[in-house]
C-alpha cells in the first residue's frame, strides 16, 4: 500500500497553520497573571495577620481555634482561587484554538 503524503499534508496543513497564526489574547494572559499577582498578595497579608494574631494568643484552646479558622478561610479562598484561574485559562484555550476550530480539516 502506497501513502500519498500530499493528501496528509492537505489535511494537516490548515489546522496547523491556522494554530501557529492563532495569537493568544495578550488581555487573557495579562488577567491571568493580574488575578494571581493578586491573590498572592492578599494570601500573604493574611498570613501575615494571621501570625500576628497568634502570637498574642494565651491559651491553647484559642490558638487551635485561630488555626482552624485560618486553615478554613485559607482553603476557601485557594478554591475560589483556582475556579477564577481555570475559567480564565478555559477563555484563553478557547479563543487560542478558534482559528484551528474554524479551519478544520481540508476534503
Amino acid at each position: 500500500m502506497r501513502f500519498d503524503f500530499s493528501e496528509i499534508k492537505a489535511f494537516g496543513g490548515n489546522p496547523f497553520e491556522a494554530f501557529v497564526k492563532a495569537n493568544p489574547s495578550t488581555e487573557s494572559l495579562q488577567a491571568i497573571a493580574a488575578e494571581t499577582a493578586e491573590y498572592s498578595k492578599t494570601s500573604f497579608e493574611k498570613g501575615r495577620a494571621f501570625y500576628e494574631k497568634l502570637l498574642t494568643v494565651k491559651q491553647m484552646d484559642e490558638a487551635l481555634a485561630l488555626q482552624t479558622d485560618f486553615a478554613k478561610s485559607t482553603y476557601e479562598d485557594f478554591m475560589a482561587q483556582a475556579t477564577k484561574i481555570s475559567g480564565l485559562y478555559a477563555n484563553l484555550f478557547q479563543s487560542a484554538f478558534k482559528p484551528v476550530t474554524a479551519a478544520g480539516p481540508q476534503a
